[in-house]
């Protein structure tokens, strides 16, 4: 199993030598991934009276494209994993344009994970339709698949209109992986029509629910007559849900015994307040995945 975890910037800090120490620390103890999260903008609760989702003004979150290609200078050869772009309130051909330059400093060790989000505020702030975001990111990836893989692109779709432009360097990968995250079924058919895998709805962490939404995914791609085992998976743990060594294990073995290969294991928000007792968490649950 390919064992990974998020990035947790809150616990860690802004600073760069804690990140590579940490990015470090993660590859020498078999990590094979690290997953960055997005927002541009946080809420002000103070103004936004009643807001109760998880990220405010308050809440530390870099860049993912700027952080990873920091990361990729870190622990050269360990794969970068953005979870997720909110693709939809971003340029697309500047999203292509800073995917293919951090796909370049990984050595093609990149997966573009990108979803639709959640906050209408952030949204309208950035001077994007929340309302047209899932359809748009279709037209989005078709549009950044393109950018990838021709060195002149001519492009007409209801949403973007591009006349002859290419970006340069192209990426190692063409196309770089695109990897849908979120957990309802328009999403689900997302990925079975068009993503090259699934990164799990990490709000869902029974068993029986990540069976269920696994089923309707191979469901959808079928319908569409696509295989169902060309659909990459990358499960997801959090910590805050699965708060033992037991419990992680537990939770290991479900995704094992689904047939998922690729777990993510998130230990923000959990208690592991400094950088020290993060890394010790990363030694901890390394040693947990070995008696798997």
């Amino acid at each position: 199993m390919n064992l990974g975890v998020v990035v947790p910037t809150m616990e860690l800090g802004p600073g760069p030598a804690v990140l590579r120490e940490y990015a470090q620390t993660a590859q020498e103890l078999g990590y094979t991934h690290l997953v960055v999260q997005d927002h541009v903008l946080g809420v002000d609760p103070a103004v936004h009276v009643g807001w109760d989702r998880p990220y405010t003004n308050m809440t530390p979150t870099p860049d993912p494209f700027i952080q990873s290609a920091f990361l990729a200078t870190a622990m050269p050869g360990m794969e970068l994993v953005t979870g997720v772009v909110v693709l939809s309130q971003r340029q697309t051909a500047l999203v292509a344009k800073q995917a293919a330059e951090v796909d370049i400093l990984t050595g093609g060790n990149f997966r573009l994970g990108v979803g639709t989000g959640w906050n209408q505020v952030e949204y309208q702030a950035l001077g994007a339709d929340f309302h047209t975001r899932g359809a748009r990111s279709e037209e989005q990836v078709e549009l950044m698949r393109a950018l990838w893989t021709q060195p002149s692109v001519t492009f007409e779709g209801k949403w973007h209109h591009i006349d002859a432009v290419g970006i340069n360097p192209l990426p190692v990968q063409r196309p770089i992986p695109v990897w849908f995250g979120g957990g309802a079924d328009a999403l689900l058919r997302r990925v079975a029509n068009m993503g090259d895998g699934w990164i799990t709805e990490p709000q869902v962490q029974t068993r029986k629910e990540n069976q269920a939404m696994l089923d309707r995914l191979f469901g959808f791609a079928e319908e569409l007559g696509r295989d169902p085992a060309s659909i990459g998976i990358e499960g997801r743990i959090e910590l805050v849900d699965n708060p033992t060594e037991q419990a992680v294990l537990a939770a290991l073995r479900d995704w094992h015994d689904m047939g998922v290969n690729i777990v993510t294991l998130s230990t923000r928000a959990v208690g592991l307040d400094s950088p020290q007792e993060q890394m010790d968490a990363l030694k901890k649950y390394m040693n947990v995945a070995s008696s798997l």
